[in-house]
């Protein structure tokens, strides 16, 4: 397939790419300094994420959009950049739309430790939560084919595969982690599956 996106010089943005490109899918990411993706084969757009004219040049022509948007902790860019994502794919008449959200957002809280739920994204890390929360809104608002994806805590691990997915919020055997790798598998998986359409798995490895 023919797939944009965002975020693709982030930690999960880069595993995406990697692994799109080897089941043969074709990229086109919109990078603010393309010397940070370093991959001649992806067709690079240069531009910023608020920038309508970018993001509608990166969408033209695309089957897809995959959006891993990071913002850190301060947030602010994942909310209204989806949303300048959503209206270019509509200007575009590009209907599927894919975004990596946060464990903890919307009937997905219960899932999430007490720490992470009362201390991190209760305080910490509360403008970033804000700006997942804006952001899940806008896409369930969009009219578009999307699928929001809702992973646990990033760890380094390896691409398993294998990975606990759309558990409901009283799940009790997560371990509330999961390999950014392993996150772009299921993102990529979402191209050719229908399974998920205009829903909010969670995705977590089991708890050993």
């Amino acid at each position: 397939m023919k797939i944009a996106v965002f975020g693709a010089t982030g930690s999960v943005g880069r595993h995406v790419v990697r692994q799109a490109e080897g089941l043969g899918h074709e990229v086109t990411a919109l990078v603010r300094d393309p010397v940070k993706l370093n991959d001649e084969s992806v067709a690079v757009v240069q531009g910023d994420v608020l920038d309508p004219v970018a993001v509608r040049d990166a969408v033209d022509g695309q089957e897809a959009v995959i959006v891993v948007l990071g913002a850190g902790r301060r947030g602010g860019v994942r909310g209204p950049g989806t949303r300048v994502i959503i209206d270019a794919m509509r200007d575009a008449g590009v209907q599927r739309l894919i975004v990596q959200s946060t464990l903890g957002v919307g009937d997905s809280r219960p899932n999430l430790p007490p720490v992470w739920r009362y201390l991190m994204f209760g305080l910490l890390l509360r403008p970033a939560y804000a700006d997942h929360v804006e952001q899940e809104q806008h896409v369930r608002d969009s009219g578009l084919r999307w699928t929001i994806v809702r992973p646990a805590a990033f760890t380094d691990g390896p691409r398993t595969g294998v990975y606990r997915h759309g558990f409901g919020p009283d799940a009790e055997d997560l371990s509330s982690k999961i390999s950014r790798a392993d996150v772009a598998d299921f993102l990529l998986g979402q191209l050719t599956s229908p399974s998920y359409v205009h829903r909010t798995p969670g995705l977590s490895y089991a708890r050993p």
